[in-house]
């Protein structure tokens, strides 16, 4: 089983698809890396040998921010938003969509589960 940062890679995927199992590498550069490198494109992560797997792990801990690094940096881009108090700071800080999606209906994955606002009736029960 190949290990690239941090990460265990499914043994019965195929490399490029395999390596979109790390947090930050999406198809397109996996198959950018697998190309670079010189795997065959059909070859299974199973199959790799260390010597690949070894020349995976140094161009991506070289050329490209991964896992940790990559959590980090967008953890700090988010607490920079709000700290300066712009609007998308403000939005991702009150947990709702930031990109200007519409929060009238939708929006359930940031807002949570739905919260019953009841009816508030006068002192004689009466509807206001």
């Amino acid at each position: 089983m190949a290990r690239i940062a941090g990460v265990d890679l499914p043994p019965n995927k195929r490399v490029e698809y395999g390596l979109t199992a790390i947090f930050g590498i999406g198809l397109h550069t996996a198959q950018r890396i697998v190309a670079h490198i010189g795997i065959d494109r059909s070859k299974k992560i199973k199959d790799l040998t260390d010597e690949e797997v070894t020349k995976i792990r140094k161009l991506l801990e070289s050329d490209y921010r991964v896992e940790g690094a990559l959590r980090a940096e967008i953890a700090a881009d988010i607490k920079r938003l709000i700290d300066i108090g712009c609007y998308r700071g403000i939005r991702h800080k009150i947990s709702l969509p930031a990109r200007g999606q519409r929060t009238r209906t939708n929006a359930r994955t940031r807002k949570g589960r739905k919260k019953t606002v009841s009816v508030y009736r006068g002192p004689r029960g009466e509807r206001k």
